[in-house]
């Protein structure tokens, strides 16, 4: 026979009296803690592994520069020091191979420029041939020159214009200088900078011209600007 309720099977323990409890300091969360700490400490290693990288990028970076961000932008006018480097080595030879020949009399007078029997090729155009039984015309080619020239208010420049390029190109639109490479009536480094002014540029006298035209604008301000550049470094 069981016991009433109120027995001491059913009693209840005195009050104050804590039950029991397990350690907090269980294997798992010692685990769970170390993991923590361990990836704290990785991604501290990594910021300052980044830190460090950044600082070291920083300084060996070379700033880019407003001619830099021109050319990314596709300026064709934008200053090109490779270019004029090439442009410095070709009046350079065209200097000395000029002495040489003033030493050897009767000897054929070499030229800077050769008339090519193809136009080049680049920037995404292939060599193209010239339209058959074409012929290049220097005279026509000065008096659209001279008319264009005329049109942005440098009428009073035209000797400049007309000494300049007589220098580079003799007023060919086939013309490319041996050293070079540069080629057309401006003598464009390389030509296929001329496509800017139309996709004709490889056989048009006039859409050379314009982009000359552009060009000595940008970077000499006018045709006598240019011409007086060309007389000091044998370029422009």
């Amino acid at each position: 026979m069981r016991d009433k309720p109120g027995t001491d099977e059913y009693a209840r323990p005195p009050r104050g009296r804590a039950r029991q409890r397990g350690s907090l300091l269980t294997p798992k969360r010692v685990a769970g803690a170390g993991v923590s700490l361990a990836l704290v400490g990785a991604l501290g290693v990594f910021t300052v592994r980044t830190m460090q990288e950044n600082a070291e990028l920083a300084r060996t970076t070379k700033p880019l520069l407003l001619d830099d961000f021109s050319r990314m932008a596709g300026d064709p006018f934008a200053p090109d020091p490779k270019a004029d480097a090439l442009k410095l080595q070709a009046a350079q030879a065209a200097r000395a191979r000029a002495l040489q020949d003033s030493r050897d009399d009767g000897a054929p007078k070499w030229s800077p420029i050769k008339i090519v029997k193809k136009a080049p090729g680049g920037a995404g155009f292939n060599a193209s041939a010239f339209p058959p039984g074409s012929k290049p015309n220097p005279g026509s080619n000065k008096a659209i020159g001279q008319k264009m020239n005329a049109a942005r208010g440098w009428a009073s420049e035209w000797g400049c214009l007309e000494r300049l390029w007589d220098k580079e190109s003799g007023w060919n639109e086939r013309a490319m200088n041996r050293s070079s490479g540069a080629y057309g009536v401006p003598q464009s480094l390389p030509g296929s900078k001329m496509a800017s002014a139309g996709a004709d540029w490889q056989t048009n006298p006039a859409t050379q011209i314009k982009w000359g035209l552009g060009y000595i604008a940008s970077r000499y301000k006018s045709p006598c600007g240019a011409w007086a550049h060309s007389q000091s470094v044998g370029w422009y």
